[in-house]
């Protein structure tokens, strides 16, 4: 392997690292914020996966929250409670459909989280300033690309039969 393909491999190898650290740290972070607000870890993914539907203009049903979250419906009736209990989601009717409910939201749920996590987005700020406009290009295409290969092959792994290896000495450490 010539030098420039070997800086090549390890600063690949170094991005791939960075994105599992960043997946593992922004897991304990919302770890973090449900244990605050007294939530189960599965409430706060359910409440990041409300948000992030609405904001995105796709309004979650309970049903699409379950298919998301890859739980039971009956599963998904206990969180759903248990954020409309606590404040942080309220159910709508559907305006289109009276049958559906729309899951939202709601505003102190709201006011908590940009009080939590308004702090966070503006460290990632601070931390972006010192590059430029062509570098966060780069930089966003990098991250978009791992996005898409993390999207890919959560589909993979979730449609294949289970996998059981023998991980030899040294073969963790090959994993990443």
């Amino acid at each position: 392997m010539t030098a420039p393909q070997a800086s090549w491999d390890a600063l690949a190898a170094a991005i791939a690292e960075d994105a599992r650290v960043i997946g593992w740290l922004s897991e304990r972070i919302g770890h973090v914020f449900a244990q605050a607000q007294s939530l189960h870890t599965t409430d706060f993914r359910a409440l990041h996966a409300i948000y992030c539907a609405a904001r995105d203009g796709a309004p979650l049903t309970s049903k699409a929250l379950a298919a998301e979250l890859q739980l039971s419906p009956a599963a998904i009736t206990y969180v759903v409670a248990r954020l409309a209990e606590s404040g942080h989601v309220a159910r709508h009717e559907d305006p289109t459909d009276r049958r559906r409910v729309i899951l939202q939201v709601d505003e102190p749920g709201l006011d908590v989280a940009r009080s939590f996590f308004g702090p966070l987005g503006q460290a990632h700020v601070a931390a972006l300033r010192s590059f430029s406009k062509e570098e966060l290009d780069v930089a966003h295409r990098v991250l978009t690309e791992v996005i898409g290969v993390l999207g890919v092959f959560e589909g993979a792994v979730r449609d294949a039969p289970p996998v059981v290896a023998d991980a030899g000495p040294g073969q963790i450490d090959s994993m990443a």
